[in-house]
């Protein structure tokens, strides 16, 4: 894959601005078609669509490293303010759990990661990367940094997505046979105020501290760095001070960054290879779906959760969609959408470095 990763210049040829702005361009028309169509993560995906379309019949697309280290920044900052101080609360009452789901997602990543390096063509670092429990927009730059494939990683994480939000729900309702449907009126919507800008004061002090961290973390070298420098700046900033903000058109332009600088690796030979994620792809959803029965029975029997919650804090899927899907299925509890969060969190954050050294044991 040709990934432009050696010199941080923003543009390195004459004509390189212009193909910055169209392979943009191209990214947001196809990421806000997708959005429209209510794809997972529609941005992201609809971005390295169609900048994966560019550069694989024009040879043209071009985004500079300095669209992915903002892209970091940005994502990290984002889940920042996602954190509220009741979580921290919740956190005396759940920590046995959460530790059994962190635990149990850990195990499930490594033994994934393993079967999927063993049964197909993927790399060890590659493989491991695709098999970790989330996030589309975060992981597969990540993963790019250690030294992965990031554009198959984004692929099996968009897989991931998929099943996590529009399968997994529906075989749990099945399983716990819990009404799905309830009228609107029954149902009490989970929300966080994470996406609205109340003081363009609070935005740009938000992002300054982001950028201060997150450079730091780049300069560290640490794998992941910049992403949870970025974050755990942000989240001692909002739980401190509260003056933390970051409006949901920033996420987006993050996903779009980082869609468009992964799309802009994909080549013809890149394509022809889509055929060796098949096997890698039913082994991910195979080990997600025993995972959620497994965990979730364990939070069920041993912590007294209720089965559908319980589950459905064991399914792959990102903290907000749970709290969408939750409220669909009547379920009120804040639970669910704390243990993603620390799902999330600690994904993010720790387990791409458990991943780097196991990785260095085995090689």
């Amino acid at each position: 894959m040709r990934l432009e990763i050696a010199n941080i210049n923003l543009f390195q040829k004459d004509d390189s601005m212009l193909q910055f702005l169209i392979t943009m361009l191209i990214g947001f028309a196809v990421g806000y078609v997708f959005l429209k169509l209510k794809v997972p993560g529609g941005i992201m995906v609809g971005s390295i669509v169609g900048v994966a379309v560019l550069n694989i019949t024009t040879g043209t697309a071009f985004m500079p490293y300095t669209g992915r280290l903002i892209a970091q920044i940005i994502a990290g900052a984002f889940i920042g303010v996602s954190i509220e101080k009741s979580d921290l609360v919740r956190l005396k009452s759940i920590f046995k759990p959460a530790m059994t789901l962190l635990l149990g997602m850990l195990v499930l990543n490594i033994m994934s990661g393993l079967l999927i390096h063993f049964f197909s063509p993927l790399d060890l670092i590659t493989s491991m990367m695709s098999a970790v429990p989330g996030g589309i927009s975060d992981i597969p730059i990540i993963s790019e940094e250690m030294g992965a494939d990031s554009a198959t990683v984004a692929v099996m994480q968009f897989i991931r997505l998929v099943f996590g939000v529009g399968v997994f729900p529906t075989i749990i309702t099945k399983i716990s046979k819990f009404d799905f449907y309830k009228p609107e009126s029954e149902v009490n919507v989970y929300s966080r105020t994470i996406n609205r800008t109340d003081d363009i004061s609070k935005l740009i002090l938000t992002i300054i501290v982001a950028v201060i961290f997150g450079t730091i973390g780049k300069i560290s070298d640490i794998p992941s760095a910049t992403l949870v420098f970025s974050m755990i700046s942000v989240i001692i900033l909002k739980l401190t001070t509260g003056k933390a903000c970051m409006p949901r058109w920033m996420r987006r332009f993050a996903q779009l960054l980082a869609g468009a600088y992964i799309g802009s690796s994909f080549e013809m030979n890149d394509v022809i290879s889509l055929k060796h994620l098949i096997i890698p792809a039913v082994i991910l959803l195979s080990g997600y779906l025993a995972a959620c029965l497994i965990i979730g029975n364990i939070l069920y029997k041993k912590y007294k959760m209720p089965i559908d919650e319980a589950m459905l804090s064991a399914t792959p899927a990102g903290a907000a969609d749970m709290a969408l899907i939750s409220a669909d299925m009547g379920i009120q509890s804040a639970d669910v959408i704390v243990l993603q969060i620390i799902r999330m969190v600690t994904v993010v954050s720790i387990f791409p470095q458990i991943i780097r050294v196991i990785v260095s044991l085995i090689n």
